[in-house]
């Protein structure tokens, strides 16, 4: 089990980036949030198998409707999330 904090930078506010990612999880073995910065970035908090994680995040950014928005990705490993049940957008 790993986590991760992806930071997304480009398109990504507004355009329904984070109901996408919500929607898009539903399809993976992975538990989290994802949540709009004030700075125009979106930040996704991510747990599950290590190659959960990786295809969730390579769907993302490869394959599903959200790639072309995306100008960069940072990737962080972050401690275990704790008390987290489910995949939500938070506020």
């Amino acid at each position: 089990m790993i986590a991760k904090r992806a930071t997304f930078e480009g398109r990504v506010q507004g355009v329904g980036f984070r109901y996408t990612v919500k929607q898009l999880a539903t399809g993976f073995d992975v538990i989290g949030n994802v949540k709009n910065l004030p700075e125009g970035t979106v930040e996704l908090n991510l747990m599950g198998e290590e190659d959960e994680v990786a295809e969730f995040l390579n769907e993302i950014v490869e394959e599903s409707t959200l790639s072309h928005y995306i100008k960069t990705m940072q990737l962080v490993e972050i401690p275990l999330l704790e008390n987290v049940k489910g995949f939500i957008i938070s506020a």
